[in-house]
């Protein structure tokens, strides 16, 4: 069992969790994700890595309600069964930051993408690069921790759907004005908007990195369900990556396979909000 420190809601959908974890962050490095169970009998669920304090122990996520699993871990309170990681290959920015030095680097989050973009524009902003985020959610109350990420980034652009908070629009609207700021280019979040990114600077040959963690069920490579096309041969989201050369990745196929289990997925949800008494 591992000990909450914090465990709050950030908006309607989204929470912060802060576990006393020091086994886990001392190794723990940006793009990195970690295993949670809610329960003993709970589900496993990937969650990307958003802060780790390394001097306390303590490692922090944000998770967003989608599912039955992620509905039950609001209701836990002072423990959580299991915590396992890190897990994943380190973003390739952060592991090799001399290789990269004067390169503009653009961040691309969208929603929650903004818990795994944090930690890698903070580490690059404690190695002196200068870095831009642009980050976008379908209104103002959904942006997430947006003091924090103008503490570490160099610009910071936002979108929202509904206009209620920066540019009325997306990310890739923001982006096309900018293309020719930057040499590198990393988009987290939903495969949607990841494909759409790739579709703009593709044109202009902007290296492109995407995370796959959109895909990640189990974690440990033994469900499959993370199964992706990259380079044209077979790859796991969760073993080889989260992060790919976005160019390699075969969007389409992703977004298919994301559609499989919806209706399960609702089925179960519905069962977990009436054994909680929601509705």
């Amino acid at each position: 069992m591992y000990k909450i420190l914090k465990h709050e809601q950030l908006s309607s959908n989204s929470y912060l969790l802060e576990i006393k974890a020091p086994l886990v962050v001392k190794n723990a490095k940006p793009g990195q994700f970690v295993i949670v169970m809610a329960k003993e009998d709970s589900e496993r669920i990937p969650l990307t890595i958003y802060d780790i304090d390394k001097e306390n122990g303590v490692l922090s996520l944000i998770y967003q309600v989608i599912g039955a699993s992620t509905e039950e871990m609001t209701t836990i309170k002072d423990e959580i069964f299991a915590v396992a990681g890190p897990l994943g290959n380190e973003n390739e920015i952060c592991k090799n930051p001399e290789e990269f030095k004067g390169k503009r680097i653009v961040y691309i989050a969208g929603g929650v993408g903004i818990a795994p973009v944090y930690p890698q524009v903070k580490y690059l902003n404690e190695h002196g690069f200068k870095v831009d985020v642009i980050y976008g959610s379908r209104s103002e109350d959904l942006l997430l921790i947006r003091d924090k990420i103008e503490k570490v980034a160099n610009n910071v652009y936002y979108a929202t759907d509904d206009g209620s908070f920066g540019h009325k629009g997306f990310v890739t609207d923001i982006l096309n004005e900018h293309l020719n700021d930057y040499d590198i280019c990393v988009a987290i979040g939903p495969v949607i908007m990841m494909k759409n990114v790739v579709g703009i600077t593709k044109e202009l040959n902007i290296k492109t990195i995407v995370s796959m963690n959109p895909l990640m069920v189990d974690g440990s490579g033994m469900c499959g369900a993370c199964r992706c096309e990259i380079d044209g041969k077979p790859k796991f989201a969760c073993i080889h990556g989260p992060e790919f050369d976005g160019f390699q990745v075969n969007f389409d196929l992703a977004l298919k396979r994301m559609g499989i289990y919806k209706e399960e997925e609702k089925k179960k949800l519905e069962e977990m909000n009436e054994m909680l008494g929601k509705k």
